[in-house]
């Protein structure tokens, strides 16, 4: 259980003094999303629907080194690739951001020095979680192309995650037998890998290519493992987009995510946009805060 896997990480990388402190909120672990750890600044429990609690008061320097010594194995230069992209994935799919002064090296981050905050984000595989999205996306045995959007922390990625665990496996009750599924997962939120294994269940029929970038990876995943269908969460540069209608155009299914409030906001990104009305997304599911709670929205995408 998630709450388990918080309790690892605390007692596995945090100083002993640090951990007394966050064990004493072990009730709030299971809805933690986020530990916050910044120099000279209180330690942050970040809950769902945005609430946050005090769990430490004042991180100094010498215990944000043991973080960084602890989640790097003592060598952040056996990580310097990581470094670079900003943030290290631990075993279980959890990901640390880092913050800290990079290194330019021809105009491009080399690796990141002097780290002086730290954001442990929970993964969390909620199975079950896209059960309500089957019946718009599973259309007379056929995956339609769909984007879940929504404003950052509705759950877009976790919903994706059982979205394809759901299409790999197969969903029996709707007589779904399962198709092939290839994951391009950039920044390792989707499986959770670590040295290229999937941390999380993403289904039998899945092959995940983890921490490639979207453009060049869906490309990739389409010649070499021939899937029905591919996932991406966050589409938004006129590269991914452009990769996404070759793959669309050539017969692959595409499941993805994006940032916004609903389709309007896609109508009028600069990459997106164009696709929306040319209708290859039929399906566009927004999500947002209502009530406390998570609503989803269905719309028909090709006749925004």
């Amino acid at each position: 259980m998630a709450e388990d896997q918080i309790g690892q990480i605390v007692q596995q990388y945090f100083p002993p003094e640090l951990q007394q402190r966050l064990l004493q909120h072990r009730e709030l672990f299971p809805v933690v999303q986020e530990i916050r750890c910044r120099i000279d600044r209180p330690v942050i429990l970040r809950l769902q629907r945005g609430q946050e609690v005090i769990a430490a008061e004042c991180l100094t320097a010498a215990q944000l080194q043991h973080l960084v010594s602890r989640i790097s194995q003592g060598s952040a230069y056996a990580w310097e690739e990581e470094f670079r992209r900003g943030y290290l994935t631990l075993p279980g799919g959890h990901r640390v951001g880092l913050a800290g002064k990079g290194v330019l090296e021809h105009g491009q981050i080399r690796t990141m020095k002097y780290i002086s905050a730290l954001n442990f984000r929970i993964a969390r595989a909620v199975t079950g979680a896209a059960d309500g999205l089957l019946q718009h996306v599973i259309t007379e045995g056929r995956v339609q192309n769909t984007i879940l959007v929504s404003p950052p922390g509705c759950g877009k990625t976790t919903l994706l995650r059982d979205l394809v665990r759901q299409l790999s496996d197969g969903v029996p009750q709707m007589q779904f037998p399962g198709v092939s599924v290839s994951v391009v997962d950039e920044r390792s939120e989707l499986a959770g890998s670590v040295n290229g294994v999937p941390q999380l269940d993403v289904g039998c029929r899945t092959d995940v290519l983890d921490g490639c970038p979207k453009s060049e990876g869906i490309r990739m995943m389409i010649r070499s493992m021939a899937p029905q269908v591919v996932a991406a969460d966050e589409i938004g540069t006129a590269a991914d987009v452009l990769a996404v209608e070759e793959a669309l155009q050539s017969g692959v299914a595409v499941i993805t995510t994006a940032h916004g409030s609903g389709g309007a906001d896609l109508l009028r990104h600069p990459a997106l946009g164009p696709l929306i009305k040319k209708g290859f997304f039929p399906v566009i599911l927004s999500l947002h805060w209502q009530d406390g709670q998570v609503q989803l929205h269905y719309e028909k995408g090709c006749v925004l």
